[in-house]
């Protein structure tokens, strides 16, 4: 650039900052310039007593022509508060002649921690941040949803027989251990807030008595949204997940919700001959690794959800296995799996061996799958459907070559009038069963019908879905009421395959649209 130019473009910046700074220092002093805010309320969802919350936050703006200088800026309830306040980086609850520039805006952030008190039901603390600009009082209200709750931390070991009541959540931290002999029973309605890492160690057994209208609910603790759309409660890899040892047997968990952890229900080497789990209404969702992954276990499974993992959906080695009116639907989202190209495994796995690494060395563990037997259940994903390959799509058999079309001693399985996302065959194994279709669901996509990402899924059937009308009617018999209470036999429609009978939905108007 030539000198004298370069003197000139100087000296109009300087003149320009000068200026700027003169704006700066004449505040409109009119009652008629007021501030803006991006919301009017802060609220936090839920808050458990004595812990602190996730951040919330607001932006002030001044959309005036002129600068403004909020003379105050108040946290209502003072030092008192049990909330606490950061204005664009300093924290407290008096601020004096805070500026703003025209067309500027400065970042409010807003923490709370609830006291404790005698309540088993939520209750609501309030307070609000004043702002007073040239003689004008303005307000943002500040709301949280206090939860007491039973704080379990350091890990927590049941040495005797144990019920766990419904009047308070359990947040928990770090393990909650189970010995081999103890039974805990869960009482309806019953929630368990799950940390980062905690998990449940299960040698003795554990009885999970929900009801449709109250489960029995293990999640993580995180209660916050991870953006607009997306609520934590969502998200997988939370906490760890339930792990049942080999003493374990006679496991009940029914009307249970387990969602958004590493993994599921895990069934560590155990022996077939003593029942391991009964699922009765549940639903299993949401896992950065397995759903369910069992090694040589006797499960039984009924009207339940199993669906969305970044692995294995099902994963069946050795053992004996029963799924009655049960929904096997892996849709889970690329940006949630652990690999950038999205999953690897298939839906369901049956396998008669387990390979892994035992004393620093490889070892693979063989069992017969005495039984794995599916009756009016939907095995289905978002993988394509090999036409090519048997037994390839959302279903895969690991065995030897002699055993892959079933053998009644080492590899015996059975599909009887199921949906089922594979090739098809005629191998007498598969009875009345729909190959190579995807049923139509409420929902599943992670996107809404804006097209935007909420990752919310609805398993339901749709209209005009493969599986309606379909199941087994000797089977549906026995289990004549789906997971949420609707009848299987008495619908014009029924009875429909899956964990959920059809039921038709109100379609918008058109006009509404």
């Amino acid at each position: 650039m030539h000198k004298n130019s370069f003197i000139t473009w100087a000296t109009g910046l300087i003149i320009a900052m000068l200026a700027g700074c003169n704006d700066m220092n004449n505040y409109s002093v009119s009652p008629n310039h007021l501030l803006s805010f991006s919301t009017d309320t802060v609220s936090f969802d839920t808050v458990f007593t004595t812990v602190g919350s996730t951040t919330g936050y607001f932006m002030i703006y001044n959309k005036n022509e002129e600068a403004l200088k909020i003379h105050k800026i108040v946290l209502a309830g003072g030092s008192r508060s049990n909330f606490r306040i950061n204005i664009d980086g300093r924290k407290g609850d008096l601020f004096d002649d805070i500026p703003i520039w025209k067309k500027d805006s400065l970042y409010v952030m807003v923490e709370v921690t609830v006291d404790p008190n005698d309540e088993n039901t939520p209750f609501v603390i309030y307070d609000s941040i004043v702002f007073i600009t040239n003689g004008v009082t303005q307000s943002v209200l500040l709301e949280a949803y206090g939860q007491n709750a039973h704080i379990l931390k350091g890990g927590t070991t049941f040495a005797n027989n144990t019920t766990l009541t419904a009047e308070r959540p359990y947040l928990v931290y770090d393990s909650i251990m189970i010995p081999e002999g103890v039974t805990v029973n869960i009482e309806q309605g019953a929630s368990f807030y799950m940390h980062n890492r905690a998990k449940w160690l299960i040698d003795g057994t554990i009885k999970a008595n929900g009801t449709q209208d109250n489960p029995v609910v293990f999640r993580g603790d995180r209660l916050n949204h991870y953006s607009f759309l997306i609520s934590y409660d969502n998200i997988p890899a939370q906490w760890d997940g339930l792990f049942f040892g080999a003493s374990s047997f006679d496991n009940e968990l029914n009307y249970t919700l387990i969602r958004n952890g590493i993994s599921g229900l895990t069934f560590e080497k155990s022996t077939p001959d003593r029942k391991k789990m009964t699922l009765n209404n549940s639903q299993i969702k949401n896992m950065n690794g397995n759903v369910l992954w069992s090694e040589n276990c006797h499960i039984e499974a009924f009207n339940t959800e199993f669906s969305n993992a970044s692995r294995h959906l099902v994963m069946l080695a050795g053992g004996k296995y029963r799924f009655a009116h049960c929904t096997l639907a892996n849709y889970m989202p690329g940006s949630f799996t652990s690999s950038a190209s999205g999953r690897f495994e298939k839906c369901l796995i049956l396998s008669d061996s387990v390979s892994g690494e035992r004393n620093d060395s490889q070892e693979t563990r063989t069992f017969p799958l005495q039984q794995a037997y599916f009756d009016n259940c939907i095995i289905d994903g978002n993988m394509s459907a090999d036409t090519t390959l048997l037994y390839s799509g959302e279903i895969s058999f690991l065995t030897g070559e002699n055993f892959i079309d079933g053998h009644d001693e080492q590899f015996n399985y059975r599909f009887n009038h199921c949906v089922i996302k594979t090739k098809k065959t005629e191998n007498g194994r598969f009875n009345n069963v729909l190959f190579a279709e995807s049923p139509k669901y409420i929902k599943s996509s992670g996107k809404n019908k804006e097209d935007k990402y909420d990752f919310v899924f609805d398993f339901r059937l749709d209209e005009e879905s493969a599986g309606i009308g379909k199941a087994d009617r000797s089977i549906s018999e026995q289990y004549p009421v789906d997971r949420l209470g609707v009848n299987r036999l008495t619908g014009e429609n029924g009875p429909s395959i899956g964990a959920y009978e059809y039921v038709p939905q109100e379609k918008e108007d058109e006009n509404k649209k």
